[in-house]
């Protein structure tokens, strides 16, 4: 894969408040898409969509929803990148598929972010092939919302899965990344920055780590953060920090355990409520706070990882995102859209970049 980067794409006057839609990937097929762009409109009448994928089935599934065609052009794409095709096949076979288009659309300028619920390396390939990195960032990084205690309900948390690997200079810009993401996608105007580790004591953890504890440390005043040092897997949903650092591998067995764990607790609380006719009673009495708490930790909620490092914005949608997933992933495409993220991530890098020279 190309190490280059390349400068940003201009978008049209015409692309404000386009997103570009990959409505072939999911697990869920077209129709789940389709269903979440029409419940995104219902919110943000505003918002169009260019939808890449096979045009027959397209023009047939919007035309089911009452008004959703005067939101969305369909751009035929006859292939489509399956869940287990490897990246470097899409890279040299994938260019009529309908995660290529989708893409492609942002690297014109025709549009502002694309959303995919397609394959996640393929969709990280392609994008950085099409989009090419940012000058001075080495890996880009998937950042997620996780529920949190803080006033805004979450944490950003970067890096989920896009590279296992991560040297010192990765974390810093991850910091870097995280920081802008917080700002943009949680309205922080000073985001609290802490670095995962075994243990907050500084003498813990990888000689990586200690290296990039130490480089955070320093470019946070002039970047306009608060470092708060090594965290803890606990502080993750907690209120200590808005941004959690971390590498690929760890952040993204981190992710799939807090899934698995909410999907466990809700299963039990189900089963515990129907053990008995007297748990069943208790159910009815706590109905309201149960749906709340089911509310809170629902991953449909947050779905949606941003593709930091890139020359334009990427969100990747769960793969098995249904009508409610793919709805929170526009939404969030739309808010990072209107915030002109992408502008303002590649400023933030930039002067982060020249800032950590000086002070080599």
């Amino acid at each position: 894969m190309s190490d280059k980067t390349d400068s940003a794409p201009v978008p049209s006057k015409d692309a404000a408040g386009v997103l570009s839609i990959d409505a072939m990937g999911g697990d869920l097929g077209p129709e789940a898409v389709v269903a979440g762009l029409a419940r995104a409109v219902k919110s943000i009448p505003a918002i169009r969509f260019i939808v890449h994928g096979d045009k027959p089935v397209l023009d047939a599934l919007i035309a089911k929803r009452r008004g959703l065609s005067d939101h969305c052009t369909v751009r035929h794409a006859a292939d489509v990148v399956a869940m287990t095709d490897k990246p470097s096949q899409v890279l040299r076979t994938g260019k009529d598929t309908s995660m290529w288009s989708a893409v492609e659309a942002v690297k014109s300028g025709e549009a502002t972010v694309c959303v995919s619920c397609g394959n996640t390396g393929a969709l990280m390939a392609v994008s950085m092939i099409r989009l090419r990195k940012l000058p001075g960032v080495n890996r880009p990084a998937i950042a997620i919302l996780w529920p949190s205690r803080n006033p805004s309900g979450f944490n950003v948390m970067l890096d989920v899965g896009a590279d296992i690997r991560a040297d010192a200079d990765d974390l810093v810009q991850y910091a870097l990344m995280g920081t802008s993401y917080a700002r943009n996608g949680l309205g922080l105007d000073r985001p609290r920055v802490g670095l995962l580790n075994v243990g907050t004591e500084e003498n813990k953890g990888r000689t990586e780590l200690k290296e990039a504890h130490d480089k955070i440390e320093t470019v946070a005043a002039d970047n306009g953060f608060d470092f708060v040092g090594f965290v803890e897997g606990g502080d993750i949903p907690g209120d200590r920090v808005d941004v959690i650092v971390t590498d690929g591998f760890t952040g993204n067995v981190a992710l799939k355990t807090g899934e698995g764990t909410a999907r466990f607790v809700r299963d039990m609380l189900g089963e515990a409520f129907r053990a008995t006719p007297l748990s069943k009673i208790a159910a009815l009495l706590a109905m309201n706070s149960l749906k709340r708490l089911s509310k809170r930790i629902d991953p449909r909620r947050v779905n949606g990882g941003v593709f930091l490092g890139l020359n334009g914005t990427v969100v990747k949608s769960h793969g098995s995102a249904d009508e409610m997933g793919v709805a929170a992933a526009v939404q969030l495409a739309w808010s990072l859209s209107e915030s002109g993220f992408s502008d303002r991530l590649r400023a933030r890098v930039a002067a982060a970049t020249a800032s950590l020279e000086k002070a080599e």
